[in-house]
């Protein structure tokens, strides 16, 4: 099973086309799948799209009347995904921005290589960051200078990318070793894509990349992306350690 997690705020001009998008991806590809899409207090016409989308494609709304935040938001779908998986060994759970600026089709590719024997698949940039708006692009310049070794030393290139594919033996393993009454506590996209990555990392054997090219021009909306919030909630974050990747014990079967 592929569980699709979507976070939404305020996404009523893209969820209908991204919801479409997936259902048409996910049917050629062959799998069986459930979207899941977290409502965070959104106070447009999201609601009424994801309700009419609702008889088209197996998909869960979770509905938050209170702003969790896009940290929270993606801890609480994941979390969702660990409580709804009845094989956590083959099912799958993939993180995608509902604002689609992450195209669907990328997801296949990551899913295939956890059907190859990945634990966690991380979405990279393409090498070329010339097609990023240029705060954007800047911005991730000095997000590498200034979480330094917590950058360099991640187990993948692009550690702040939140377009990303999980086992979901990963998630249950890193939920179940975290305080129960943790949570991400930074509500910032970069900060909280470090963090989950912190949990997940050390609980996969084998851990992959794909390449994938965000369209900034498909968002219907005003960009949220604040270069000085997003910096400032890295800033916190310096200090994040990569344990190496658990090793199976003896006689016990890889996840």
């Amino acid at each position: 099973m592929i569980y699709v997690c979507i976070p939404a705020r305020d996404e009523e001009r893209t969820i209908g086309l991204l919801l479409w998008k997936v259902r048409k991806t996910l049917l050629e590809f062959g799998r069986d799948f459930e979207v899941l899409v977290l409502d965070d207090g959104s106070t447009d016409g999201t609601a009424d799209v994801l309700s009419r989308y609702a008889g088209f494609l197996p998909m869960r709304v979770i509905r938050e009347k209170e702003h969790l935040g896009y940290g929270g938001a993606v801890e609480r779908l994941l979390r969702e995904v660990v409580e709804r998986s009845a094989y956590p060994k083959r099912d799958v759970a993939v993180t995608l921005q509902a604002d689609f600026t992450e195209d669907p089709a990328d997801l296949v590719a990551m899913v295939k290589r956890i059907e190859g024997g990945a634990d966690l698949v991380a979405g990279t940039l393409v090498p070329s960051l010339a097609a990023l708006p240029r705060a954007y692009r800047i911005s991730r310049r000095f997000a590498r200078l200034l979480l330094g070794r917590a950058h360099r030393r991640a187990p993948v290139s692009d550690p702040l990318s939140g377009f990303r594919a999980y086992r979901v033996i990963v998630l249950k393993k890193a939920f179940r070793e975290r305080d129960p009454g943790g949570r991400i506590r930074n509500a910032t996209g970069w900060g909280a894509n470090l963090q989950i990555l912190s949990l997940a990392a050390p609980h996969a054997r084998r851990i992959d990349e794909a390449t994938f090219a965000p369209v900034f021009t498909r968002r219907e909306r005003p960009s949220r992306f604040r270069p000085l919030a997003a910096l400032r909630g890295l800033f916190e974050l310096r200090g994040v350690s990569w344990p190496a990747p658990q090793l199976p014990s003896e006689g016990e079967p890889a996840a």
